[in-house]
């Protein structure tokens, strides 16, 4: 929850910047429209003029039907099954896990939507400014608002890169009406993405600060392309490791004070802005951020009765839980087990046991268990629930927590994962072993990794596993496979498995649960429908209708 940042957005939202575009004159009577001849902004008010261009990233990742569920629910980590409450909702949550999805689909239509409405503000920002409607005397604060527009117009650009793969690129905000964009290849929109970085980097911000907290500085912005090539060979076809290695060394070597925080739960509590880890944060607070979904985690995956554990202000609404393979291919030590996951008998803040109010466990122990019958049918004891992000007691609907898109612990498991890739097993394993230390403080032999560790398979039971089907596939034959575990340990939960996945051959190669092997064009979404009747130069993604 960082407040400056969040009433920076608020203001930013509620400016407009008035021109002399128009053909009337009238006289300046309104007390909520700046005249752009009469504004002079210094650095100081630069925030509130970009703030809106960043309130999609909140809304991209964490609305109804946002791209965590698009990443986390078409994963092997967790699922929404049928509940004695509901949770069917024509089947969408089982699509999901099963990859059956349509061009209709919540997650495609929103993924798409909300990414290039935030495209669409950069651009508009960035035309104000280089046409200065909105004026900025100071060059150097002017180019770099410009550079900090166009990282984060890039930034959006990666998740349709990921999501969809072959998407128009629109860098223009002044264009004709009736304009169609053309449509990019997956490569020419990742090599747009990596040059739009790589040519603003340079004027973003060194700090590492309030003042630069939730925005794209410099070190943001080596993240990010550190993410662009770890993934360029599912992006293009070409691996580009070591680059992804030296944006990597760019962060580690910064001196901006990134570092692990001693305990995993401290980048997750609910006043978290003040983390050393979090490089991009998602600011938000429950008193400003108000929209309905603005981050309901703990609504969506916590049973009724877990309102008296955490005395919130609603009741939640129970659905969400881990997929028990998933669940058991940790170590039983292992801290973020029992940190990241809510198990076991379930009390009142008062110490009180909660009794299921639901379904045929109703007046029964609330005690949740590693086991899901299948994705059709469920009681409120199954399945363990999402706690990686603290609940505060008195939460409302939205919790408090910023959300770490980007935080140091994946910046060294990138470095660890491109130095296995390119024969440097015991130097990742190093890396691999600092992050875990703090997971294993009472068992620390645990902690340690080998070179020869990480070249081995999966430690995940691959297969379909409910009272529906069973099959036995493991995880053996996965190659680095227990690097891909190491992922899913340290990041469950961050809206990321399925990129993760993907990027080691397994999302549609295994099964797990109720989701059997499916075909590769799943790695990429449908382009939306309703994109597709607007616009003809929009071919559909292979596989889709």
């Amino acid at each position: 929850m960082k407040l400056n940042r969040i009433l920076t957005i608020i203001f930013a939202g509620s400016v407009t910047i008035a021109t002399n575009t128009g053909c009337t004159k009238l006289k300046d009577t309104s007390g909520n429209v700046i005249i752009a001849s009469q504004f002079n902004p210094t650095e100081a008010d630069i925030p509130s003029l970009t703030g809106a261009a960043y309130t999609y990233s909140r809304q991209i990742l964490l609305f109804w039907d946002g791209t965590w569920r698009a990443q986390e629910l078409s994963g092997d980590q967790e699922l929404i099954p049928a509940r004695p409450n509901g949770w069917v909702d024509g089947g969408v949550y089982k699509r999901i896990h099963q990859h059956a999805w349509t061009p209709d689909e919540g997650i495609v239509v929103n993924g798409w939507s909300r990414t290039y409405s935030g495209i669409t503000t950069c651009n508009r920002i960035i035309y104000q400014v280089e046409n200065n409607l909105i004026p900025i005397k100071d060059s150097s604060v002017k180019n770099s608002t410009l550079a900090e527009m166009k990282v984060l117009r890039a930034f959006y650009y990666s998740i349709l890169c990921d999501l969809y793969g072959n998407v128009p690129i629109v860098t223009k905000f002044d264009l004709p009406a009736g304009y169609l964009p053309a449509q990019n290849t997956r490569k020419e929109v990742h090599d747009f993405i990596v040059k739009e970085i790589s040519d603003n980097i340079s004027l973003l911000s060194s700090d590492n600060n309030a003042a630069t907290y939730g925005t794209f500085n410099k070190w943001a912005a080596h993240t990010l392309l550190a993410k662009m090539y770890q993934n360029a060979e599912v992006y293009t076809g070409a691996a580009a490791w070591d680059k992804c290695i030296t944006e990597c060394d760019a962060v580690i070597n910064s001196g901006a004070g990134y570092a692990l925080e001693p305990d995993q739960k401290n980048v997750f509590v609910t006043e978290n802005q003040n983390s050393k880890e979090i490089i991009f944060g998602l600011a938000i607070d429950s008193k400003y951020t108000t929209e309905w979904n603005a981050f309901d985690l703990h609504m969506q995956s916590l049973e009724p009765e877990n309102q008296k554990t955490f005395s919130l202000l609603s009741a939640p609404w129970g659905g969400m839980s881990a997929i028990p393979q998933f669940i058991s291919s940790f170590d039983a030590s292992d801290s973020r087990l029992k940190n990241n996951w809510i198990k076991g008998q379930q009390y009142g803040a008062d110490g009180s046991m909660l009794l299921c109010g639901l379904g045929s466990y109703s007046g029964k122990p609330l005690n949740y268990l590693n086991e899901v019958p299948n994705i059709d049918a469920s009681e409120e004891v199954h399945g363990y629930r999402l706690g990686k992000f603290q609940i505060a007691s008195g939460t409302t609907n939205i919790l408090d927590n910023d959300f770490p898109w980007f935080r140091y612990a994946d910046i060294l498991m990138m470095k660890a994962e491109c130095l296995l890739r390119t024969g440097h097993q015991d130097d990742a394993a190093v890396l691999v072993t600092q992050v875990r230390q703090r997971a294993f403080k009472d068992n620390p032999s645990k902690a340690t990794v080998t070179g020869a560790d990480l070249l081995k398979g999966s430690n995940y039971d691959y297969g379909l596993r409910s009272t529906l089907n069973t099959t036995e596939e493991g995880g053996a034959d996965i190659k680095y496979g227990r690097m891909l575990d190491e992922l899913a340990w340290e990041f469950d939960q961050e809206g990321r498995r399925r990129q993760d996945l993907i990027r080691f051959g397994v999302f549609t190669t295994k099964s797990w649960f109720d989701h059997s092997k499916s075909n590769a064009n799943k790695t990429l979404l449908p382009i939306p429908r309703t994109e597709i009747s607007k616009n003809s130069n929009l071919k559909q993604n292979p596989g889709y209708e």
